[in-house]
């Protein structure tokens, strides 16, 4: 049996690294584009009314509002009522649009991570406050269908995208390199 001299195992340990290092690389980019596209789903289906959450004739393009199906129905939580006040409005409507489409776009592209992590951070915790997971029953005292009073989708939806923005996911199968060799992203950071 050959023996392998001490400089042979390091190199076969970096090239071990690299591969792995890259396999993970890969990996964060998937789940940064499978998640950009969630987002950019969601965006489609309120806006034109694809028949899944959002049927044609209550599609935001046909005069629907993207908010008030979801905020009306609120029946949990001690914001509920503050909840309800936002359901239909135009800023609730045009903020929720912008935040789902922007948040998409620039997962999906692997552009200015930190700033839609954060945007999409805010957006999940609302989300949260709005199904208050934390009740088990309803003010009409039925069961929410809770299944984890902390750790559900939209906490999980959070952790990725800052996962995301911190492991600087936007380099590999996206823009991200492009994006921060843009001269107002050198000179602002948080714009990565």
């Amino acid at each position: 049996m050959a023996t392998i001299d001490r400089g042979q195992r390091e190199t076969t340990g970096v090239r071990h690294n690299t591969k792995e290092a890259h396999t993970g690389a890969v990996s964060l980019a998937v789940l940064r584009i499978a998640t950009g596209l969630l987002f950019l789903w969601a965006f489609a289906d309120k806006t034109f009314g694809l028949g899944y959450a959002t049927t044609s004739q209550n599609a935001w393009l046909n005069g629907g509002s993207p908010t008030k199906g979801f905020l009306s129905r609120v029946d949990v939580g001690p914001f509920a009522e503050t909840l309800h006040s936002w359901a239909g409005t135009w800023w609730a409507d045009w903020l929720f649009m912008a935040g789902l489409f922007g948040i998409g776009v620039a997962v999906t592209l692997g552009i200015g991570l930190r700033l839609s992590a954060i945007a999409g951070t805010i957006m999940m915790a609302l989300m949260w406050v709005a199904e208050w997971p934390l009740d088990r029953t309803t003010a009409a005292g039925e069961p929410t269908m809770s299944t984890n009073p902390l750790i559900e989708y939209h906490v999980i939806y959070a952790l990725v995208l800052l996962a995301l923005a911190m492991t600087a996911a936007g380099k590999t199968f996206g823009l991200g390199e492009r994006w921060a060799r843009l001269p107002l992203v050198e000179h602002h950071k948080w714009l990565r």
